[in-house]
């Protein structure tokens, strides 16, 4: 299988499995993890999302074997049918879905981490827009996600150069979240996930629709969307177990309803 899926105390891993050729993607792997994020999401049980990879690197792109393969699908079909998908489930799928970045993430593999909600990478990982380098352009939301997490300027720049940047630069440039050290990688993932899988998953979820919908609407359009989606939170399970638990000055026990 090309992607391991783990389950643990409501974090879901989404590992990536072709650890011979940097976890590449061809058609199989992308339908695959179309299919778990797709079964992640109608799962109630699944509170938080981690995708990662096995190996050295977090993922190199797109397996050049395939889209160079006169019999292959050929580069529309790849980017339309294979990543497009995989970028709209992570934005739209509502619990959080953070990218544990491993090792290199290039091309595609790097603007699927850009993609999810929150980017944590090793110190030693590395993020490259590699397509320059063959002739193409960022695909999967790359352009969409890279100018509004660092700029224009230098997110053309990365795009044109393809220069590497590494974790710590990374997050200078506020492109991730975090970076962690190498030893403590894992356990920092799991502390992390593990921590937002008791959290109210549902008022999570909303968060996440409120900042996609921001990407678009205006102060008065998005004022008025706070408005439809806080009611919608008051409505949960989760927000009166949270008032509850402040009121009797006990820790909540969230359950994701």
């Amino acid at each position: 299988m090309e992607i391991i899926r783990t389950d643990i105390m409501g974090v879901c891993t989404l590992a990536l499995n072709r650890p011979e050729v940097y976890n590449s993607f061809n058609k199989s792997m992308a339908l695959q993890l179309q299919g778990h994020l797709d079964d992640c999401s109608a799962d109630p049980a699944v509170r938080v999302i981690v995708i990662t990879g096995l190996g050295k690197a977090f993922c190199a792109g797109q397996d050049l074997a395939e889209a160079t393969d006169p019999e292959g699908p050929g580069l529309e079909t790849i980017v339309r049918d294979h990543y497009n998908p995989i970028i709209l489930k992570i934005r739209t799928i509502e619990k959080p879905v953070i990218a544990a970045v491993n090792g290199v993430a290039a091309g595609a593999g790097a603007n699927i981490a850009l993609a999810c909600d929150i980017t944590i990478a090793k110190q030693s990982a590395s993020f490259i827009q590699a397509f320059s380098k063959i002739g193409l352009i960022p695909d999967s939301g790359g352009t969409f996600f890279l100018p509004r997490l660092i700029g224009m300027q230098k997110a053309l720049a990365l795009m044109m150069t393809g220069d590497k940047v590494s974790a710590v630069e990374a997050e200078k440039l506020n492109m991730i979240y975090k970076v962690v050290e190498d030893d403590s990688f894992d356990e920092d993932i799991k502390a992390f996930s593990e921590k937002l899988a008791l959290m109210p998953t549902k008022g999570l979820g909303l968060s996440k629709r409120a900042v996609n919908l921001g990407l678009f609407n205006s102060l008065e359009d998005q004022l008025d969307m706070e408005v439809i989606i806080q009611v919608e939170a008051g409505l949960t399970e989760d927000f009166t177990e949270g008032v509850d638990a402040f009121l009797q000055k006990r820790t909540p026990i969230f359950k994701g309803k």
